[in-house]
Protein backbone atom coordinates (compact mmCIF):
# COMPACT_ATOMS: atom_id res chain seq x y z
CA UNK A 1 0.00 0.00 0.00
CA UNK A 2 1.33 3.40 -1.04
CA UNK A 3 -0.67 6.79 0.88
CA UNK A 4 -0.51 9.84 -0.63
CA UNK A 5 -1.84 13.06 -0.36
CA UNK A 6 -3.89 15.29 -2.48
CA UNK A 7 -5.18 18.86 -2.36
CA UNK A 8 -6.11 21.66 -5.08
CA UNK A 9 -3.33 20.71 -8.30
CA UNK A 10 -3.27 24.15 -9.26
CA UNK A 11 -3.97 22.95 -13.19
CA UNK A 12 -2.61 24.66 -15.98
CA UNK A 13 -5.85 24.77 -17.36
CA UNK A 14 -8.04 24.51 -14.82
CA UNK A 15 -11.76 23.08 -15.10
CA UNK A 16 -13.24 25.22 -12.19
CA UNK A 17 -11.81 28.62 -13.65
CA UNK A 18 -13.19 27.65 -16.97
CA UNK A 19 -16.60 26.64 -16.20
CA UNK A 20 -17.40 29.20 -13.21
CA UNK A 21 -20.41 31.27 -14.55
CA UNK A 22 -19.04 34.39 -12.39
CA UNK A 23 -14.98 34.47 -13.09
CA UNK A 24 -15.00 33.79 -9.26
CA UNK A 25 -11.37 31.76 -9.85
CA UNK A 26 -8.41 33.36 -11.10
CA UNK A 27 -4.82 32.30 -12.22
CA UNK A 28 -1.34 33.79 -10.97
CA UNK A 29 0.79 34.46 -13.55
CA UNK A 30 4.04 33.99 -12.07
CA UNK A 31 3.07 31.33 -9.52
CA UNK A 32 0.60 29.39 -11.20
CA UNK A 33 -1.96 29.36 -8.16
CA UNK A 34 -5.09 29.34 -8.68
CA UNK A 35 -7.53 31.25 -6.28
CA UNK A 36 -11.17 31.32 -5.36
CA UNK A 37 -12.23 35.12 -5.21
CA UNK A 38 -15.16 34.30 -2.71
CA UNK A 39 -16.95 37.86 -3.35
CA UNK A 40 -17.88 36.79 -7.04
CA UNK A 41 -19.02 33.57 -6.04
CA UNK A 42 -22.73 32.77 -6.12
CA UNK A 43 -22.76 29.30 -4.82
CA UNK A 44 -23.56 27.33 -7.91
CA UNK A 45 -21.46 24.47 -7.33
CA UNK A 46 -20.79 23.91 -10.69
CA UNK A 47 -16.28 23.88 -10.53
CA UNK A 48 -17.79 21.05 -8.32
CA UNK A 49 -18.64 19.06 -11.33
CA UNK A 50 -16.09 20.46 -13.39
CA UNK A 51 -13.01 19.40 -10.94
CA UNK A 52 -12.02 16.02 -11.76
CA UNK A 53 -10.14 15.64 -8.17
CA UNK A 54 -13.20 16.86 -5.74
CA UNK A 55 -11.39 20.05 -4.80
CA UNK A 56 -13.83 22.56 -4.32
CA UNK A 57 -16.22 22.06 -0.82
CA UNK A 58 -19.65 23.78 -0.63
CA UNK A 59 -19.96 25.85 2.19
CA UNK A 60 -23.53 26.13 3.07
CA UNK A 61 -23.14 28.69 5.75
CA UNK A 62 -21.51 31.05 3.67
CA UNK A 63 -23.06 30.05 1.01
CA UNK A 64 -20.14 29.85 -1.37
CA UNK A 65 -17.25 27.27 -2.49
CA UNK A 66 -14.14 27.36 -1.07
CA UNK A 67 -10.82 25.58 -1.76
CA UNK A 68 -6.89 25.29 -1.16
CA UNK A 69 -5.17 28.44 -2.44
CA UNK A 70 -1.78 27.19 -1.46
CA UNK A 71 -2.10 29.18 1.75
CA UNK A 72 -1.42 32.89 -0.38
CA UNK A 73 -1.42 34.85 2.42
CA UNK A 74 1.31 32.61 4.04
CA UNK A 75 3.47 32.59 1.00
CA UNK A 76 3.12 36.56 1.04
CA UNK A 77 4.99 37.09 4.09
CA UNK A 78 7.26 34.07 3.41
CA UNK A 79 5.96 31.41 5.53
CA UNK A 80 5.20 27.54 3.82
CA UNK A 81 1.93 26.38 3.22
CA UNK A 82 0.27 25.17 6.67
CA UNK A 83 0.63 21.55 4.80
CA UNK A 84 4.03 21.61 4.24
CA UNK A 85 4.90 23.38 7.38
CA UNK A 86 2.84 20.57 9.43
CA UNK A 87 4.33 17.67 7.96
CA UNK A 88 6.49 15.23 10.09
CA UNK A 89 8.34 13.50 7.30
CA UNK A 90 9.04 16.40 4.78
CA UNK A 91 6.84 14.57 2.49
CA UNK A 92 5.16 17.37 0.71
CA UNK A 93 6.92 20.81 -1.05
CA UNK A 94 6.26 23.68 -3.25
CA UNK A 95 8.93 24.53 -5.99
CA UNK A 96 7.80 27.19 -9.21
CA UNK A 97 6.83 24.33 -12.03
CA UNK A 98 7.46 24.43 -15.87
CA UNK A 99 4.23 24.94 -17.24
CA UNK A 100 5.97 23.75 -21.17
CA UNK A 101 7.10 20.84 -19.34
CA UNK A 102 3.54 20.05 -18.36
CA UNK A 103 2.18 20.41 -21.23
CA UNK A 104 4.57 18.10 -23.19
CA UNK A 105 3.76 15.63 -20.40
CA UNK A 106 0.52 15.64 -20.86
CA UNK A 107 -0.47 16.75 -24.36
CA UNK A 108 2.06 16.60 -26.28
CA UNK A 109 2.57 14.44 -29.55
CA UNK A 110 2.75 10.78 -28.91
CA UNK A 111 6.32 10.68 -28.81
CA UNK A 112 6.15 13.22 -25.76
CA UNK A 113 3.28 12.69 -23.84
CA UNK A 114 2.92 10.59 -20.63
CA UNK A 115 0.47 10.81 -18.76
CA UNK A 116 1.15 8.56 -16.30
CA UNK A 117 3.67 10.72 -14.99
CA UNK A 118 0.71 12.28 -12.90
CA UNK A 119 -0.63 9.09 -10.53
CA UNK A 120 -1.95 5.98 -11.43
CA UNK A 121 -5.58 5.61 -10.69
CA UNK A 122 -6.26 9.47 -10.82
CA UNK A 123 -8.20 11.56 -13.59
CA UNK A 124 -6.32 11.39 -16.68
CA UNK A 125 -4.10 14.72 -16.35
CA UNK A 126 -4.30 16.30 -19.86
CA UNK A 127 -8.10 17.19 -19.47
CA UNK A 128 -6.74 20.10 -16.91
CA UNK A 129 -3.25 19.73 -16.63
CA UNK A 130 -2.42 19.45 -12.96
CA UNK A 131 1.07 20.30 -11.70
CA UNK A 132 1.12 18.22 -8.58
CA UNK A 133 4.54 15.72 -8.76
CA UNK A 134 4.07 12.16 -7.14
CA UNK A 135 7.46 10.98 -6.28
CA UNK A 136 8.17 7.70 -5.35
CA UNK A 137 11.25 5.12 -5.67
CA UNK A 138 8.73 2.45 -5.63
CA UNK A 139 8.01 0.50 -8.94
CA UNK A 140 3.83 -0.21 -8.61
CA UNK A 141 2.10 -3.07 -10.63
CA UNK A 142 -0.10 -2.27 -13.89
CA UNK A 143 -2.99 -3.32 -12.50
CA UNK A 144 -2.81 -0.96 -9.18
CA UNK A 145 -5.97 -0.05 -7.89
CA UNK A 146 -7.74 2.61 -5.25
CA UNK A 147 -8.37 1.45 -1.70
CA UNK A 148 -12.13 1.94 -2.49
CA UNK A 149 -12.03 0.77 -5.83
CA UNK A 150 -14.76 -1.39 -5.36
CA UNK A 151 -17.17 1.62 -3.38
CA UNK A 152 -19.90 2.82 -4.99
CA UNK A 153 -21.95 5.31 -3.57
CA UNK A 154 -25.19 7.57 -4.73
CA UNK A 155 -24.32 11.08 -5.93
CA UNK A 156 -26.10 14.50 -4.38
CA UNK A 157 -29.67 14.42 -6.43
CA UNK A 158 -29.47 18.09 -6.79
CA UNK A 159 -33.59 18.78 -6.14
CA UNK A 160 -33.55 22.31 -7.66
CA UNK A 161 -31.70 21.24 -11.05
CA UNK A 162 -34.14 18.59 -11.23
CA UNK A 163 -37.05 20.29 -10.87
CA UNK A 164 -35.33 23.12 -13.14
CA UNK A 165 -33.96 20.95 -15.74
CA UNK A 166 -37.21 19.03 -16.45
CA UNK A 167 -39.86 22.39 -16.37
CA UNK A 168 -37.87 24.05 -18.88
CA UNK A 169 -37.61 21.04 -21.39
CA UNK A 170 -41.47 21.19 -20.49
CA UNK A 171 -41.80 24.53 -21.60
CA UNK A 172 -39.64 24.14 -24.76
CA UNK A 173 -41.16 20.91 -25.60
CA UNK A 174 -44.89 22.60 -25.52
CA UNK A 175 -44.25 25.64 -27.22
CA UNK A 176 -42.48 23.39 -29.91
CA UNK A 177 -45.41 20.93 -30.24
CA UNK A 178 -47.83 24.03 -30.49
CA UNK A 179 -45.47 24.94 -33.51
CA UNK A 180 -45.66 21.85 -34.86
CA UNK A 181 -49.53 21.70 -34.53
CA UNK A 182 -50.12 25.32 -36.34
CA UNK A 183 -48.27 23.44 -39.30
CA UNK A 184 -49.60 20.13 -39.90
CA UNK A 185 -53.68 20.86 -37.98
CA UNK A 186 -56.54 23.23 -39.41
CA UNK A 187 -55.69 26.75 -38.60
CA UNK A 188 -58.91 27.40 -37.13
CA UNK A 189 -58.09 25.08 -34.67
CA UNK A 190 -54.89 25.52 -33.65
CA UNK A 191 -55.78 29.36 -33.23
CA UNK A 192 -58.10 28.85 -30.91
CA UNK A 193 -55.85 26.32 -28.86
CA UNK A 194 -52.77 28.62 -29.20
CA UNK A 195 -53.22 31.72 -26.69
CA UNK A 196 -54.38 29.05 -23.79
CA UNK A 197 -51.18 26.75 -24.68
CA UNK A 198 -49.00 29.24 -24.59
CA UNK A 199 -49.73 30.34 -21.05
CA UNK A 200 -49.41 27.32 -19.89
CA UNK A 201 -45.99 26.78 -21.28
CA UNK A 202 -45.15 30.25 -19.89
CA UNK A 203 -46.33 29.73 -16.77
CA UNK A 204 -44.52 26.39 -16.55
CA UNK A 205 -41.11 27.81 -18.20
CA UNK A 206 -40.93 30.47 -15.36
CA UNK A 207 -41.42 28.24 -12.89
CA UNK A 208 -38.79 26.54 -13.39
CA UNK A 209 -36.23 29.60 -14.27
CA UNK A 210 -37.37 30.69 -10.56
CA UNK A 211 -36.78 27.18 -9.49
CA UNK A 212 -32.88 27.30 -10.67
CA UNK A 213 -32.08 29.72 -8.43
CA UNK A 214 -33.11 27.72 -5.43
CA UNK A 215 -29.55 25.91 -6.52
CA UNK A 216 -27.46 29.46 -5.29
CA UNK A 217 -25.68 29.84 -2.23
CA UNK A 218 -26.43 33.81 -3.21
CA UNK A 219 -28.68 33.70 -5.55
CA UNK A 220 -29.27 37.66 -4.89
CA UNK A 221 -26.58 38.09 -6.71
CA UNK A 222 -27.45 35.60 -9.42
CA UNK A 223 -27.61 38.50 -12.33
CA UNK A 224 -23.35 38.00 -12.41
CA UNK A 225 -23.70 34.26 -13.71
CA UNK A 226 -23.70 36.02 -17.50
CA UNK A 227 -20.08 37.22 -16.79
CA UNK A 228 -18.43 34.21 -17.64
CA UNK A 229 -20.05 33.52 -21.11
CA UNK A 230 -16.89 33.33 -23.07
CA UNK A 231 -15.71 29.99 -21.19
CA UNK A 232 -18.53 28.93 -19.04
CA UNK A 233 -21.72 26.48 -20.90
CA UNK A 234 -23.50 27.44 -17.55
CA UNK A 235 -23.42 31.27 -18.44
CA UNK A 236 -24.33 30.25 -22.25
CA UNK A 237 -27.52 28.72 -20.60
CA UNK A 238 -28.62 30.92 -18.18
CA UNK A 239 -27.99 33.52 -21.15
CA UNK A 240 -30.46 31.67 -23.73
CA UNK A 241 -32.87 30.57 -20.94
CA UNK A 242 -33.34 34.31 -20.19
CA UNK A 243 -33.89 35.11 -23.41
CA UNK A 244 -36.51 32.81 -24.58
CA UNK A 245 -38.64 33.36 -20.98
CA UNK A 246 -38.99 37.27 -22.45
CA UNK A 247 -39.57 35.71 -26.38
CA UNK A 248 -42.09 33.67 -24.51
CA UNK A 249 -43.87 36.65 -22.66
CA UNK A 250 -43.60 38.47 -26.11
CA UNK A 251 -45.70 35.51 -28.13
CA UNK A 252 -48.30 34.75 -25.35
CA UNK A 253 -48.69 38.42 -25.12
CA UNK A 254 -49.20 38.85 -28.69
CA UNK A 255 -52.45 37.50 -28.35
CA UNK A 256 -53.88 39.53 -26.14
CA UNK A 257 -52.45 42.99 -27.81
CA UNK A 258 -53.06 44.22 -31.05
CA UNK A 259 -49.57 46.20 -31.62
CA UNK A 260 -47.88 42.97 -31.29
CA UNK A 261 -50.06 40.55 -33.00
CA UNK A 262 -48.13 40.94 -36.28
CA UNK A 263 -45.47 39.68 -34.89
CA UNK A 264 -46.84 36.28 -33.54
CA UNK A 265 -45.47 33.99 -35.99
CA UNK A 266 -42.05 35.34 -35.94
CA UNK A 267 -42.39 35.45 -31.86
CA UNK A 268 -43.58 31.73 -31.64
CA UNK A 269 -40.62 30.62 -34.14
CA UNK A 270 -37.98 32.42 -32.30
CA UNK A 271 -39.18 31.31 -28.75
CA UNK A 272 -38.75 27.18 -30.52
CA UNK A 273 -35.48 28.46 -31.82
CA UNK A 274 -34.01 29.46 -28.18
CA UNK A 275 -35.56 26.92 -26.17
CA UNK A 276 -33.80 24.53 -28.07
CA UNK A 277 -30.69 26.37 -27.92
CA UNK A 278 -31.37 26.88 -24.29
CA UNK A 279 -31.82 22.57 -23.85
CA UNK A 280 -27.90 22.28 -25.85
CA UNK A 281 -26.68 24.71 -23.49
CA UNK A 282 -27.98 22.12 -20.62
CA UNK A 283 -26.71 19.12 -22.42
CA UNK A 284 -23.47 20.86 -22.47
CA UNK A 285 -23.23 21.38 -19.40
CA UNK A 286 -23.10 18.26 -18.41
CA UNK A 287 -21.04 16.68 -21.16
CA UNK A 288 -18.30 19.39 -20.35
CA UNK A 289 -17.45 17.81 -17.11
CA UNK A 290 -16.16 14.34 -19.03
CA UNK A 291 -18.32 11.82 -16.64
CA UNK A 292 -19.18 8.80 -18.71
CA UNK A 293 -22.62 9.07 -17.61
CA UNK A 294 -23.07 12.37 -18.71
CA UNK A 295 -21.61 11.70 -22.28
CA UNK A 296 -23.26 13.51 -24.99
CA UNK A 297 -25.17 10.66 -26.70
CA UNK A 298 -26.63 9.78 -23.54
CA UNK A 299 -27.60 13.18 -21.92
CA UNK A 300 -28.81 14.47 -25.74
CA UNK A 301 -31.21 11.42 -25.28
CA UNK A 302 -32.49 12.23 -21.73
CA UNK A 303 -32.44 16.23 -22.29
CA UNK A 304 -34.01 16.45 -26.04
CA UNK A 305 -36.46 13.06 -25.37
CA UNK A 306 -37.80 15.00 -22.42
CA UNK A 307 -38.34 17.86 -24.42
CA UNK A 308 -40.26 15.82 -27.12
CA UNK A 309 -41.69 13.83 -24.37
CA UNK A 310 -43.63 16.02 -22.21
CA UNK A 311 -44.23 19.04 -24.57
CA UNK A 312 -46.64 16.71 -26.51
CA UNK A 313 -48.06 15.47 -23.13
CA UNK A 314 -48.80 18.85 -21.96
CA UNK A 315 -50.11 20.37 -25.21
CA UNK A 316 -52.48 16.81 -25.11
CA UNK A 317 -53.88 18.34 -21.36
CA UNK A 318 -53.96 21.97 -22.03
CA UNK A 319 -56.05 21.16 -25.71
CA UNK A 320 -58.12 18.77 -23.26
CA UNK A 321 -59.06 21.07 -20.64
CA UNK A 322 -59.84 24.03 -22.97
CA UNK A 323 -62.30 21.87 -24.21
CA UNK A 324 -63.74 20.94 -21.16
CA UNK A 325 -63.70 24.85 -20.22
CA UNK A 326 -65.21 25.96 -23.59
CA UNK A 327 -66.87 22.86 -25.49
CA UNK A 328 -67.77 25.27 -28.66
CA UNK A 329 -64.51 25.53 -29.54
CA UNK A 330 -63.70 21.58 -31.09
CA UNK A 331 -65.24 19.62 -32.72
CA UNK A 332 -65.55 15.95 -32.35
CA UNK A 333 -63.91 15.31 -34.85
CA UNK A 334 -61.26 17.57 -34.88
CA UNK A 335 -60.41 16.45 -30.83
CA UNK A 336 -59.95 13.21 -32.20
CA UNK A 337 -57.96 13.95 -34.98
CA UNK A 338 -55.56 15.87 -32.38
CA UNK A 339 -55.83 13.22 -29.22
CA UNK A 340 -54.97 10.77 -31.63
CA UNK A 341 -51.40 12.41 -33.29
CA UNK A 342 -50.66 13.27 -29.76
CA UNK A 343 -50.88 10.16 -28.58
CA UNK A 344 -48.95 8.09 -31.23
CA UNK A 345 -46.59 10.63 -30.87
CA UNK A 346 -46.21 10.02 -26.92
CA UNK A 347 -46.06 5.99 -27.64
CA UNK A 348 -43.09 6.45 -29.96
CA UNK A 349 -41.09 8.85 -28.06
CA UNK A 350 -42.25 7.07 -25.19
CA UNK A 351 -41.02 3.91 -26.41
CA UNK A 352 -37.15 5.35 -27.97
CA UNK A 353 -36.59 6.96 -24.65
CA UNK A 354 -36.86 4.17 -22.44
CA UNK A 355 -35.19 1.56 -24.75
CA UNK A 356 -32.52 4.27 -24.64
CA UNK A 357 -32.40 4.38 -21.20
CA UNK A 358 -32.67 0.52 -20.25
CA UNK A 359 -29.25 0.43 -22.25
CA UNK A 360 -26.73 1.21 -19.50
CA UNK A 361 -27.77 -1.74 -17.71
CA UNK A 362 -25.85 -3.84 -20.37
CA UNK A 363 -22.86 -2.30 -18.42
CA UNK A 364 -23.83 -4.75 -15.85
CA UNK A 365 -21.47 -7.39 -17.30
CA UNK A 366 -18.54 -5.51 -18.11
CA UNK A 367 -15.20 -6.93 -17.65
CA UNK A 368 -13.75 -4.05 -16.02
CA UNK A 369 -15.04 -2.05 -13.17
CA UNK A 370 -15.91 1.18 -15.55
CA UNK A 371 -17.90 4.34 -14.46
CA UNK A 372 -21.17 3.16 -16.55
CA UNK A 373 -20.86 -0.20 -14.51
CA UNK A 374 -20.65 0.78 -11.23
CA UNK A 375 -23.74 2.96 -12.52
CA UNK A 376 -25.59 0.14 -14.00
CA UNK A 377 -24.90 -1.14 -10.44
CA UNK A 378 -26.37 1.48 -8.29
CA UNK A 379 -29.32 1.78 -10.86
CA UNK A 380 -29.90 -2.02 -10.13
CA UNK A 381 -28.80 -2.25 -6.25
CA UNK A 382 -29.22 1.05 -4.06
CA UNK A 383 -31.27 2.93 -6.16
CA UNK A 384 -33.48 0.18 -7.89
CA UNK A 385 -36.42 1.52 -6.22
CA UNK A 386 -36.46 4.47 -7.89
CA UNK A 387 -35.27 3.23 -11.16
CA UNK A 388 -38.63 0.87 -11.09
CA UNK A 389 -40.48 3.29 -10.43
CA UNK A 390 -39.18 5.78 -13.14
CA UNK A 391 -39.85 2.71 -15.62
CA UNK A 392 -43.47 2.56 -14.18
CA UNK A 393 -44.22 6.10 -14.91
CA UNK A 394 -42.89 6.42 -17.84
CA UNK A 395 -44.58 3.62 -19.15
CA UNK A 396 -48.11 4.04 -17.82
CA UNK A 397 -47.86 7.93 -18.87
CA UNK A 398 -45.96 7.21 -22.39
CA UNK A 399 -47.26 3.91 -23.56
CA UNK A 400 -50.27 2.52 -21.68
CA UNK A 401 -52.87 5.64 -20.52
CA UNK A 402 -51.87 7.22 -24.70
CA UNK A 403 -53.01 3.56 -25.92
CA UNK A 404 -56.11 3.67 -24.17
CA UNK A 405 -57.08 7.15 -25.58
CA UNK A 406 -56.28 5.89 -29.05
CA UNK A 407 -58.45 2.77 -28.81
CA UNK A 408 -61.20 4.44 -27.53
CA UNK A 409 -61.19 7.63 -29.67
CA UNK A 410 -62.53 9.70 -26.71
CA UNK A 411 -64.59 12.55 -26.87
CA UNK A 412 -63.81 16.09 -25.12
CA UNK A 413 -64.90 15.70 -21.80
CA UNK A 414 -64.44 15.64 -17.83
CA UNK A 415 -63.58 11.80 -18.50
CA UNK A 416 -60.84 12.36 -20.92
CA UNK A 417 -59.42 15.14 -19.17
CA UNK A 418 -58.68 12.86 -16.15
CA UNK A 419 -57.01 10.48 -18.77
CA UNK A 420 -55.19 13.56 -19.78
CA UNK A 421 -54.19 14.75 -16.70
CA UNK A 422 -52.84 11.07 -15.64
CA UNK A 423 -50.79 10.79 -18.64
CA UNK A 424 -49.14 14.80 -18.02
CA UNK A 425 -48.68 13.63 -14.17
CA UNK A 426 -47.13 10.20 -14.63
CA UNK A 427 -44.68 11.21 -17.84
CA UNK A 428 -43.69 14.33 -15.45
CA UNK A 429 -43.02 12.10 -12.60
CA UNK A 430 -41.23 9.51 -14.56
CA UNK A 431 -38.85 12.61 -15.80
CA UNK A 432 -38.06 13.85 -12.43
CA UNK A 433 -37.19 10.81 -11.55
CA UNK A 434 -34.88 10.05 -14.78
CA UNK A 435 -33.38 13.48 -13.84
CA UNK A 436 -33.00 12.56 -10.08
CA UNK A 437 -30.94 9.27 -11.20
CA UNK A 438 -29.03 11.54 -13.54
CA UNK A 439 -27.64 13.29 -10.64
CA UNK A 440 -27.30 10.41 -8.26
CA UNK A 441 -26.40 7.35 -10.06
CA UNK A 442 -23.36 8.90 -12.31
CA UNK A 443 -19.96 8.23 -11.44
CA UNK A 444 -17.32 11.09 -10.50
CA UNK A 445 -13.89 11.52 -11.26
CA UNK A 446 -11.89 11.45 -8.49
CA UNK A 447 -8.72 11.16 -6.73
CA UNK A 448 -7.85 7.46 -5.35
CA UNK A 449 -9.41 7.08 -1.83
CA UNK A 450 -8.39 5.19 0.91
CA UNK A 451 -10.32 2.51 3.94
CA UNK A 452 -13.16 3.93 5.82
Amino acid sequence: QQTVTAACHHCVDPACMNGCPTNAYEKDEETGIVRHLDDQCIGCQYCILKCPYDVPKYSKKRGIVRKCDLCSSRLAVGEAPACVQACPTAAIGIEIVNKEEILRAYRGDTRTADSSRFLQTAPDPSYTLPTTRYKTKRAFPSNMAPADFQKIKPAHSHPPLVIMLVLTQLSVGAFCAATLLRIFFPANLIAQLAPFQSLVALALGLLAIGASTLHLGRPLIAWRAVVGLKTSWLSREIVIFGLFAKLAVLYAASFWIPLLAPFKNAFDLLVCASGLMGVFSSLMIYQDTRRKFWSGTTAALKFFGTTALLGPATILFAATLQAVITPSLQTQAAFSELTTSLGVALIAIALVKLTGELAVFRHRFDSRFSPLKRTALLMSGELGEATTIRFIFGTLGGIVLPLVLLLQRPAPGVATLGITLWVLLFCALGELLERYLFFTAVIPPKMPGGVE
